[in-house]
C-alpha cells in the first residue's frame, strides 16, 4: 500500500481542499442552467461561491417556474436571479447587462448547462424525428451557446483571460441509441467551442471548452430511455468509475480558475476513463460461463 492510501486518503482529501480554498476569489459569473439539487449547474453554483465567487444565476422561464433556483440563490449569498431564454437574442443581453450592473464590471466565467431535446422526450426513434423538433433541440441544446458567446463578445462582457465552460457528452463521438437527437446537438456544441474559441480566444483571450461528463443522474439525464442500465455499464467501463455531478462540479471550478489559463477549444472528458477503455474486465466476466 502507497504511503498515500489507506488511513490517510481522507487527510490527503482534506489537505487538497484547504490548498484550493478560494480558487475564484474576486471572480464573477453567471450560471445557466441550475433546475434542482440534482443539477450539475446547482452544484458548479454551490462551489463556485463556496470558492470565493459572485454569481447571477440564469435560467428560461418555464425551467423556473419548474424548479428550486430561488432556492440555490439563498445558499449563494442571495445571487441575483436573471431570467433568459437563451435562445433569445434581447433576453440574452438583458442577462448580460444585468450581470455587469450587478457586478459593478464584467463577467469572469459562464456555466453553459442547457440542454433539451423534444424528440428525445416524446420518444421519438432517430431515424423518425420530428424535424421541427429536430431544430428545437439544436436551437436549445447546442445554438444557444453561440448565441451566449456572441452577445457577450459584442457587449464586451467578460474580462480577458475569462472562461466558458459548456457542458457535453461522449455520444457526440459514439453512438449511443437512445440518446437520439441530443447526440447531434452536442456535436454541433463541441464544434460552436472550437470556432468561437478561436475567435474569441484571439480577440480577448477568452477560453471556450466542454467537458465531457460521465452519464450523471440528473432530471434532464432521467428522461433517456435505458439510463439506469447505462449508468450500470457505464460504471463497469470505467477504470475509475463514473464521475458524479459534485466531482465535475469541482472539475468546472478549475476551468474557471487561472490554474487553466491556457486550456481552450477543447474537449475534455471527465468520465473515470471511460472514453478510452475498450472493454473492462469486468464485463467481459459477465459474457463468460460464470457471468452468462
Amino acid at each position: 500500500m502507497s504511503e498515500w492510501g489507506g488511513s490517510l486518503a481522507p487527510q490527503t482529501n482534506q489537505l487538497i481542499r484547504a490548498m484550493a480554498h478560494d480558487l475564484l476569489k474576486g471572480k464573477k459569473g453567471i450560471v445557466f442552467g441550475a433546475l434542482n439539487d440534482m443539477s450539475i449547474a446547482w452544484k458548479v453554483a454551490l462551489e463556485a461561491h463556496a470558492q470565493g465567487a459572485e454569481i447571477v444565476l440564469t435560467n428560461a422561464p418555464v425551467a423556473m417556474r419548474m424548479g428550486e433556483i430561488h432556492n440555490l440563490a439563498k445558499l449563494c449569498g442571495d445571487a441575483p436571479v436573471i431570467p433568459a431564454d437563451a435562445t433569445n437574442e434581447d433576453d440574452l443581453q438583458k442577462l448580460f447587462e444585468g450581470a455587469m450592473e450587478h457586478f459593478g464590471g464584467k463577467v469572469d466565467f459562464v456555466l453553459h448547462s442547457i440542454g433539451m431535446s423534444p424528440n428525445v422526450r416524446k420518444g421519438k426513434q432517430y431515424t423518425d424525428i420530428n424535424y421541427k423538433f429536430l431544430q428545437t433541440t439544436l436551437d436549445v441544446s447546442a445554438i444557444s451557446l453561440h448565441k451566449t458567446l456572441a452577445t457577450a463578445k459584442k457587449l464586451d462582457a467578460l474580462n480577458e483571460w475569462g472562461s466558458v465552460v459548456a457542458l457535453s457528452y461522449i455520444a457526440a463521438q459514439r453512438i449511443f441509441p437512445d440518446y437520439g437527437d441530443m447526440a447531434d446537438a452536442k456535436s454541433l456544441l463541441e464544434s460552436i467551442t472550437r470556432s468561437f474559441g478561436y475567435h474569441y480566444g484571439v480577440a480577448k483571450k477568452i477560453r471556450v471548452n466542454t467537458v465531457s461528463q460521465s452519464p450523471t443522474v440528473t432530471t434532464a439525464g432521467s428522461g433517456v430511455k435505458g439510463f439506469d442500465e447505462f449508468i450500470s455499464y457505464s460504471e463497469a467501463m470505467s477504470p475509475l468509475g463514473n464521475a458524479d455531478a459534485q466531482s465535475c462540479a469541482e472539475y468546472c471550478i478549475t476551468l474557471f480558475s487561472d490554474l487553466t489559463r491556457y486550456v481552450t477549444m477543447q474537449n475534455l472528458f471527465h468520465d473515470g476513463g471511460f472514453s478510452n477503455t475498450g472493454v473492462s474486465m469486468e464485463v467481459i466476466s459477465k459474457f463468460g460461463p460464470e457471468g452468462a
